[in-house]
């Protein structure tokens, strides 16, 4: 199964940042491989400075070896070996009336001494954080979620939905970080679900990914924008820096198993600004947004 799913998200990787390229007719992904010294590695795809893309990476990586301390006390186990790989994705639009995207997928082993898997998983999802909120994208966006769970369970979509609506949460702000979309984590092996039934799941959230994303690119990447609506823009970024720095399991993964820093840090945006105590003016878009984000809201009635 490990080498199953690795061969797709090194497909997968090829799939979205060609297509990626193609929308954004300029800038190209800066590829690089790299080596963990405790084992794995992976390759990493940047692209920056873009027509349509301001900073964006799209990632694969496994790593293996030793179970690192931080992990020993999460799973309660005194010693043990481990296997993780993905695809990690976040796309930083220029365009503030085009939503930042986020998306992972990857899997899980770990061994007893004997090298047998004691327990397995899938995890991951894909959530759209806009800055000016289009009604119609969100519905779009979800949509595809919901089609892509739909053929596998019709209780996949509302509970994954719920569970990233809780994980997407900036508890110290009390806002979401965007209007969601799907989080899924500890996909095991069960009696109504077989390993290769996860597999099926994840990789046909994985296929949908252009689906979701793509036409909203489309739809708002000429529409005109001033200094003040790039401000807003980059105010937000804040609270998205903001989560993946205190919240984020996957930064804190990689920063406890020893990950690529530049990797890891890649899904933080160019320019970022915090301004103090910074409120909307009434009744504008900006405030309607910061609304929308105080609860979760369903997008497919």
């Amino acid at each position: 199964m490990k080498d199953k799913f690795f061969a797709y998200i090194e497909n997968l990787q090829d799939q979205i940042t060609s297509k990626l390229e193609a929308i954004d007719g300029k800038a190209k992904f800066q590829e690089d491989n790299w080596k963990r010294a405790e084992g794995g590695g992976g390759r990493t795809r940047v692209i920056e400075n873009g027509t349509i893309f301001e900073k964006g990476g799209v990632n694969i990586s496994k790593v293996f070896g030793e179970l690192p301390e931080a992990l020993r006390k999460q799973f309660g186990v005194e010693e043990g070996n481990f296997f993780a790989c993905g695809l990690s994705l976040v796309l930083h639009p220029t365009n503030p009336f085009v939503p930042t995207v986020h998306a992972n997928w990857r899997y899980f082993e770990m061994y007893n001494s004997a090298g047998e898997i004691v327990t397995q998983w899938f995890g991951g999802g894909q959530d759209l954080t806009p800055y000016y909120l289009f009604d119609e994208d969100a519905t779009h966006f979800h949509t595809v979620c919901k089609t892509a769970c739909d053929k596998h369970n019709a209780e996949f979509y509302p509970k994954f939905k719920e569970t990233c609506d809780k994980y997407f949460w900036n508890s110290h702000r009390n806002e979401a970080r965007g209007i969601g979309g799907l989080f899924f984590d500890y996909l095991k092996e069960t009696e109504d679900f077989t390993i290769e039934d996860r597999f099926n799941f994840v990789t046909e959230v994985g296929n949908s990914f252009l689906k979701s994303y793509v036409p909203i690119v489309e739809k708002r990447k000429e529409i005109s924008f001033k200094r003040e609506q790039k401000d807003w823009q980059e105010v937000r970024r804040g609270r998205y820096v903001e989560f993946n720095l205190v919240h984020d399991r996957g930064t804190l993964f990689g920063l406890k198993t020893n990950g690529r820093i530049e990797s890891i840090l890649m899904s933080l945006p160019p320019i970022v600004q915090w301004k103090y105590n910074h409120q909307p003016e009434e009744n504008s878009e900006e405030e309607r947004l910061l609304k929308i984000l105080a609860a979760p809201k369903n997008w497919i009635v």
